[in-house]
């Protein structure tokens, strides 16, 4: 098929290599413009970008991708099909309507569960103990389209949103692989979401991984594994930020006392949360390296009483 493709981050270079492996015809790749990044602020391209150039395909970054010589451009091209994946802007319904077999779309989630920018995130900060990958025919409204293909799979209590990030990549793979196969010989499903069952994920800010133990301890635990590796979980000890990482569930405990220290151990802190205590095994403290708690512990001092704001 002539496909154009449009994606950005690591997450959509996995649908790109789909794309090549199947042999289709990629008119046009589609990604966000570069953005500065690191300390001296160089011009870094998008993950789908570099992959764009290293299999020799055209690629195009437009500031708005509904600007006319985008549209123009996409028309020109003919496409039987556009894949979107982790694009970052929205179609227009006159870019919905170029494509002989529309526009299609991978999201990692199992709609009409987290439509939006950050639903591996949110999945995990909101307890779901499953999750997955859905493909759809997009529409003008955000993830409203009709469904294609689901497949799911269990978030481990360990998964992190960077370790189920990764888990939904691969399962990305195999189901636009089905889809687009389903897509050719013309027999692609279409299932009708159902709105009253839709929930939205938006997009992360850094406020968002503030951990307040006034709140019951697996939610602590849940929200510090959902915005891990990015914007990361955090609170104040003795006035400075310290970022928090392998958050686990610890013991029960009536103690209200929340956010204090209550135990050191030789490899983990143990703090106080409403119904019980979290464990955290990793520590970041302000222009220092991410660093097990253990490791922490061998140059540094941490006290049982002082409190986590």
């Amino acid at each position: 098929m002539k496909i154009i493709f449009m994606g950005t981050p690591e997450f959509a270079v996995h649908s790109l290599e789909v794309l090549k492996e199947r042999g289709d015809e990629v008119m046009l790749v589609i990604s966000q413009k570069d953005k500065p990044k690191g300390r001296g602020k160089k011009l870094q391209p998008t993950p789908v970008k570099e992959k764009a150039l290293e299999y020799g395909y055209r690629v195009h970054q437009p500031d708005r991708v509904r600007e006319s010589e985008s549209v123009e451009l996409i028309r020109s091209l003919s496409p039987d099909l556009i894949v979107v994946t982790a694009f970052g802007q929205i179609l227009t319904k006159e870019i919905l309507d170029i494509p002989r077999l529309g526009c299609i779309n991978v999201h990692a989630s199992l709609l009409p569960k987290y439509r939006g920018a950050a639903p591996i995130n949110f999945a995990v900060i909101n307890g779901e103990e499953k999750t997955g990958i859905t493909t759809m025919y997009m529409a003008e409204g955000l993830d409203t389209g009709d469904m294609i293909l689901a497949n799911e799979i269990e978030i481990e209590a360990h998964d992190t949103a960077g370790s189920l990030h990764d888990k939904l990549a691969q399962l990305s793979r195999k189901t636009l692989a089905k889809t687009l196969e389903l897509i050719e010989k013309g027999e692609a499903p279409r299932t009708v979401q159902d709105d009253s069952q839709s929930s939205y994920a938006p997009m992360m800010d850094k406020e968002l991984g503030h951990l307040d133990f006034s709140r019951d301890a697996r939610s602590v635990v849940n929200l510090a594994r959902g915005v891990d590796p990015w914007p990361s979980a955090y609170a104040v000890l003795g006035g400075e930020t310290v970022k928090l990482f392998d958050v686990r569930l610890g013991r029960p405990s009536e103690n209200t006392s929340y956010g204090e220290i209550t135990d050191v151990k030789s490899d983990c802190i143990e703090i106080n949360a409403k119904g019980g205590t979290v464990l955290v095994y990793e520590v970041q403290f302000p222009n220092k390296k991410r660093m097990p708690v253990k490791e922490y512990l061998k140059g540094n001092e941490i006290k049982t009483g002082d409190l986590f704001a």
